[in-house]
C-alpha cells in the first residue's frame, strides 16, 4: 500500500487500535505484537494496551518469522495460540471469544473461521502444534500437513475475511465501519 497500513485511520484511532482493542475486549489476557525494530509510530499507537511488544529483527523475512517471534514470548501454559493479522481490523470480539471457547472442547485441533464457505483469520493453534513452526514450516504447512487436526468454525462475522492490501480493500472497510456507527 505504499504506507503503514497499520497507522491509517479507522474509527478512532489507528488501524492496530481497532485490531488490539476487539482482541482485549474479547478476554485474551496474554497479548503479544510483532513489530518490526525502529518503527516508533507503530510502537507509540499500541502504548497503553495490555500486550507484551517482540521485535522481529528479520524485517524482510516472511510472516512464519514474526509468528516464531512472538511464540517465544508465550508462556508454558498457554494452550493455544491466537494467530492475528493486523491487516483484518474488522474481526469481531465475538468471534476471538468463539475460538477460545471451542478451544477448551478441542484443544488439540487447528481452529480456522468461516464465513458463508470462505475460510479466514486469525486461527487458533494448539500450543504444541504452533510450535511446531520452529522445525521451519510456516502457518499453511502446519493446517496442510494433518488435514484432520483441523475444525472449521462457521461464523457471522465477515471481517475474518476482510483485509486491507489495497486502498480499495482499506476503503471498503471504512465503509462498514461507518455503517457500522
Amino acid at each position: 500500500m505504499g504506507r503503514i497500513k497499520q497507522l491509517l485511520p479507522l474509527g478512532d484511532g489507528p488501524v492496530i487500535k481497532y485490531c488490539i482493542s476487539s482482541i482485549a475486549a474479547s478476554g485474551i489476557e496474554d497479548i503479544v505484537i510483532v513489530l518490526a525494530p525502529g518503527n516508533k509510530e507503530l510502537f507509540n499507537a499500541i502504548r497503553g494496551f495490555p500486550l507484551r511488544v517482540a521485535f522481529n529483527k528479520d524485517q524482510g523475512g516472511e510472516m512464519a518469522d514474526s509468528v516464531r517471534t512472538g511464540l517465544c514470548q508465550i508462556g508454558p501454559s498457554a494452550t493455544g495460540v491466537v494467530i492475528c493479522l493486523s491487516d483484518h481490523p474488522m474481526v469481531s470480539e465475538e468471534t476471538f471469544r468463539d475460538l477460545v471457547a471451542l478451544h477448551g472442547k478441542r484443544p488439540d485441533k487447528i481452529l480456522i473461521p468461516v464465513y458463508q464457505g470462505k475460510k479466514g483469520h486469525p486461527a487458533l493453534f494448539p500450543a504444541p502444534v504452533a510450535k511446531e513452526m520452529f522445525s521451519d514450516l510456516n502457518l499453511r504447512q502446519l493446517i496442510d500437513r494433518l488435514p484432520g487436526r483441523v475444525n472449521f468454525l462457521d461464523v457471522p462475522d465477515e471481517g475474518v475475511i476482510l483485509d486491507m492490501d489495497t486502498m480499495d480493500d482499506y476503503r471498503i472497510i471504512l465503509e462498514k465501519i461507518r455503517a457500522k456507527e
